[in-house]
């Protein structure tokens, strides 16, 4: 008597195994053909696409170069849109007056920020020293009077290039409403 060898015994029941991961595929499946089966596949990949940059991800590109050098015109910008409760030094997008900004937000509700004529800017009494940013931060005339102490839900943003840009020195203090997200990736366009 012949008796089956250990390798025809593996090869059935891997053929044994394979026969019933296909039974299974089919009973997931339903009837469908295979491509009503991709069809509905694209069509999940879709909509998790949607879900998660409709909801979660934003991607915009940087309109100027009110960032630089940390971020450039053009660049593009990742952000999380669920993050509505930034902290100091956070960078984030925001729309104000219908235009949508981009910049770091220097305080925080219960901060009281101060900018005085000589170029310094004071935070709860506390004259900052801000390594990133090359150029002295002046108060814009008649717009935002200092001091001033933020409410809840509300930030002082400022972008980085302090002279000659709309922040919150000109239209105060953003909302939290107000804000899309915080920046949590920068995709370099230039010198590509």
């Amino acid at each position: 008597m012949n008796e089956p060898s250990k390798n025809e015994s593996s090869a059935s029941k891997v053929k044994e195994l394979k026969t019933k991961a296909g039974e299974q595929k089919k009973k997931a499946r339903k009837g469908m053909s295979d491509f009503q089966w991709f069809a509905m596949q694209v069509l999940i990949f879709v909509i998790v696409l949607y879900v998660l940059f409709a909801h979660i991800i934003g991607i915009t590109t940087m309109p100027n170069a009110d960032m630089y050098p940390r971020i450039d015109s053009g660049d593009f910008l990742m952000y999380y849109r669920l993050d509505k409760d930034p902290k100091a030094q956070d960078i984030v997008v925001f729309e104000k007056n219908d235009t949508r900004y981009v910049g770091r937000v220097i305080a925080v509700p219960g901060d009281t920020i101060e900018i005085t004529k000589d170029g310094s800017l004071i935070i709860n009494g506390f004259s900052m020293t801000e390594t990133n940013i090359f150029y002295e931060t002046f108060p814009l005339e008649g717009f935002t009077t200092y001091p001033l102490t933020l409410q809840a839900g509300q930030c002082f943003i400022m972008e980085d290039q302090r002279q000659g840009t709309e922040d919150s020195r000109y239209f105060g203090p953003v909302n939290y409403n107000e804000l899309e997200g915080t920046v949590i990736s920068v995709m370099r366009r230039t010198n590509l």
